[in-house]
């Protein structure tokens, strides 16, 4: 028997990519809320995700831990869907790097601020927070520059990459980062005005969890 994906979620968190994913695919899964930082909160969490770090991911036997990497396997996994560019497709080096890139260069910087700005301000590293935001902001405005001509980030339509950028934009305006650039304000816009967006946020509760204890099988 086939059963659903579960993703472990706390709100607002990366877990949000996988979340969205599934709402655009339409697919039938299980969403476990849980608190931030689910290893300080949550007992038994390294059992769920060895890492400590949300999502969590679990689909008939497979494992993941990785936002982006999640909204790929679904899209292969799940698809044949228009979310996923194909290799024999024009822009498919572009939407592997947006797919990563969307991580590993626009979201890193921003969780450096979200630590000292918010969880650890006692710290005294606001230069650390300022310097990372703003390293976040050099990307931005090199990603401002690629969206010139586009409406969507590769082939033409909205993608996968969209969903992994997507998100970075989400944390730096949760964060209130600063100002985008105009297009990419505009792209924005258009990205929150999607159904599967609102189901997504939909999905989560208006407060975020008390500390619980999800199942483990």
């Amino acid at each position: 028997m086939h059963l659903k994906p579960r993703l472990y979620h706390c709100k607002g968190a990366r877990s949000f990519r996988p979340l969205w994913a599934l709402e655009e695919m339409g697919l039938e899964y299980e969403l476990v809320m849980v608190p931030f930082p689910p290893r300080i909160h949550e007992e038994d969490w390294l059992q769920i995700n060895p890492f400590g770090t949300i999502p969590a991911f679990f689909d008939n036997g497979e494992v993941m831990t990785e936002s982006v990497a999640i909204c790929h396997y679904l899209a292969e996994k799940y698809g044949p869907t228009s979310l996923a560019v194909a290799p024999q497709e024009r822009d498919y080096g572009r939407y592997l790097d947006w797919m990563f890139r969307s991580d590993a260069t626009m979201t890193f910087p921003q969780t450096i601020a979200l630590r000292y700005r918010v969880f650890e301000p006692e710290k005294g590293q606001q230069q650390a927070a300022d310097d990372y935001a703003q390293w976040f902001f050099s990307r931005l405005k090199a990603a401002g520059r690629l969206l010139d001509t586009r409406e969507f980030l590769a082939a033409d339509r909205f993608t996968m990459a969209d969903i992994a950028f997507g998100y970075a934009l989400k944390l730096a305006e949760e964060l209130d980062l600063g100002a985008f650039p105009d297009n990419v304000a505009a792209y924005w816009q258009a990205l929150k005005g999607r159904d599967a967006y609102s189901a997504a946020l939909a999905a989560e509760p208006v407060e975020a969890p008390t500390a619980t204890r999800p199942a483990l099988d």
